[in-house]
C-alpha cells in the first residue's frame, strides 16, 4: 500500500502563526507537526510515501525530512498549486498511486494510541473498497460526521452539517483500493469550490464498500488546524513523554523497532545530529 501526507494549505485558521512557515512544519511539542502522520505512516508498514505541499514549502520539506532513506522510507514529492480540496490528491498522485491501494493522511492530523499499528493493519490489507475511521466529538458541526444504523452500519455521511444527526466525526486517515484516482476526477467541486473527500466516501458507501472502524476510548485524535487545538495537542505530547518517558511520533525509534534501518546506520546518521534532548533519546535507545 501506498501512502499520500497532504501538508499544503494556507493555515489561515492559525495566523498570524503561519505567515512566514507552513502550519505541518509548526512545532507540536518537542517535533515538528509533520512527524506525528508520517509516524502512523511507519507503524502501518507504509513505507513509499508521497507529500503534498506547496510550491513555495518544498525546499523546507526536504530539509526537514529529505527522501527518507536515513529511516527505511521511499518519500517523494509533489505540488499543489491550489488548495482545490483534499480529494484532489489522488488526481495528483495518481502516478505514484500507480494501480495500488492508498491510504491518505491529513498532515495536521495526530493519533495516538497504544495498539495503533493494530488498529489501522485491517485497512492497509483491504482487498477492495474503503475504509473511513469515527471519533465522538464535541462539536461536530466542524467534521464530516458519519450516520450508522441500528447494526451499527454507516449510512450516511455530511460534511460540516449545521444540523448534525451524530457526534461521530471522521478524522483525517483514509483507506481506499485503486479505483480512488478515477473516482476523484468524476466528482465535482462542491459550493466552496473544492473536491470534497466525502464525495469520495459517499461514492463507495453508495456501491456498499464502505466500512468504518470506531476509535474509542484510549484513543486521541487531533485535527490541529486552529490555535487551540494546537496548544492542546502540544500539552497532551508533553504529558505523556514526561510521564511516561518515550516520545511519540519519534521516526529514529520506529525505524529501529520495525527493523526499517540497521542498527549500525543509525548511529551513523544520529552521530551527525546537533546536541538536543531528542539525541539524548536517540543516542539511549541505540
Amino acid at each position: 500500500m501506498k501512502g499520500i501526507l497532504l501538508a499544503g494549505g494556507t493555515g489561515s485558521r492559525l495566523y498570524p502563526n503561519t505567515i512566514a512557515i507552513n502550519k505541518h512544519l509548526l512545532p507540536v511539542y518537542d517535533k515538528p507537526m509533520i512527524y506525528y502522520p508520517l509516524s502512523v505512516f511507519m507503524l502501518g508498514g507504509i513505507r513509499d510515501i508521497l507529500i503534498i505541499c506547496n510550491e513555495s514549502d518544498l525546499n523546507l520539506y526536504k530539509k526537514i525530512i529529505g527522501n527518507g532513506e536515513h529511516i527505511g522510507l521511499n518519500i517523494q514529492f509533489k505540488v499543489q498549486k491550489h488548495p482545490n480540496g483534499i480529494a484532489e490528491a489522488f488526481i495528483i498522485g495518481e502516478e505514484f498511486i500507480n494501480g495500488e491501494n492508498v491510504c491518505l493522511l491529513l498532515g495536521d492530523n495526530i493519533f495516538h494510541s497504544p495498539n495503533l499499528g493494530k488498529k489501522i493493519n485491517d485497512c492497509i490489507n483491504l482487498r477492495s473498497g474503503a475504509y473511513i475511521f469515527a471519533y465522538p466529538v464535541a462539536d461536530p458541526s466542524r467534521y464530516g460526521i458519519v450516520e450508522f444504523d441500528d447494526k451499527n452500519k454507516a449510512i450516511s455521511i455530511e460534511e460540516k452539517p449545521l444540523k448534525p444527526r451524530t457526534n461521530y466525526a471522521v478524522p483525517g486517515i483514509y483507506f481506499y483500493d485503486s479505483k480512488v484516482s478515477e473516482i476523484a476526477k468524476s466528482i465535482k467541486p462542491s459550493d466552496r469550490g473544492e473536491l470534497e473527500i466525502t464525495d469520495i466516501n459517499n461514492y463507495y458507501l453508495s456501491k456498499g464498500e464502505l466500512k468504518v472502524k470506531r476509535f474509542g476510548r484510549g484513543s486521541v485524535w487531533f485535527d490541529t488546524g486552529t490555535t487551540q487545538s494546537l496548544y492542546s495537542a502540544s500539552e497532551y505530547v508533553e504529558i505523556v513523554e514526561k510521564r511516561q518517558g518515550y516520545k511519540i511520533a519519534c521516526l529514529e525509534e520506529i525505524a529501529l523497532n520495525h527493523n526499517y534501518i540497521r542498527k549500525e546506520d543509525m548511529i551513523n546518521y544520529v552521530e551527525l545530529l546537533p546536541n538536543s534532548d531528542y539525541k539524548q533519546y536517540v543516542e539511549n535507545l541505540i
